[in-house]
């Protein structure tokens, strides 16, 4: 039987707002005043350099939080969210925070573990992008995107931008974990058959 979501309660207290294909939700540099839930469709959390250059750093999923660190530290964001299909989004300021920690106090304990999940996979994608070679990134990757059944949910446009990597080397890296029987690949979809062998760090 699967885990009830506890952000679900935010469906029950908030309207969900309606994006566009591709819209900005928050820009680095402003202000947060709220988070964010996502209750469909798909959000990307991106950096931007100054020259125009982005990398990305999570895809959003439906059921997930996003933009919740700069929420609380009251300190300028430090990453832009934009919608890559027609999503819902329910935006949360501390008067809804508060109704639903009372309704929901577990709730708490929820969003403690995404913050802690926001760090690690920071910290995770500084070690892949000085320590790895461009497969073990993929693999770790890909490892961290599967769902329960192996499905990844993301094009290789976008897991080359969330690996630091051109698209090209990762539909090669792709085309060699296929032959090794790690992964199947088909129009549009991508499936986890098996996990990748643990590599150690490369200098």
């Amino acid at each position: 039987m699967p885990k009830e979501n506890p952000w679900a309660i935010l469906e029950q207290t908030e309207p969900a707002r309606l994006y566009a294909r591709h819209t900005i939700v928050y820009l680095q540099e402003q202000t947060a005043v709220q988070f964010y839930y996502l209750v469909s469709g798909s959000v990307e959390i991106f950096l931007a350099a100054e020259d125009g250059a982005q990398h990305t750093l999570r895809l959003v999923q439906p059921g997930e939080p996003f933009g919740v660190a700069s929420f609380f530290d009251g300190a300028p964001r430090v990453s832009s969210a934009r919608t890559l299909e027609k999503s819902q989004i329910i935006p949360v300021n501390r008067r809804t925070l508060l109704r639903c920690f009372a309704m929901q106090p577990g709730l708490a304990v929820e969003l403690l573990q995404s913050l802690a999940g926001t760090i690690r996979l920071l910290s995770a994608q500084v070690d892949a992008m000085a320590f790895l070679r461009a497969d073990e990134r993929i693999a770790r990757l890909l490892t961290r995107l599967a769902d329960e059944t192996g499905a990844v949910h993301a094009t290789q446009e976008e897991l080359a931008n969330l690996a630091g990597l051109s698209r090209v080397t990762v539909s090669r890296a792709l085309a060699r974990m296929e032959r090794e029987g790690l992964v199947k690949r088909g129009y549009g979809s991508l499936v986890l058959r098996r996990r990748p062998p643990k590599q150690g760090r490369h200098a």
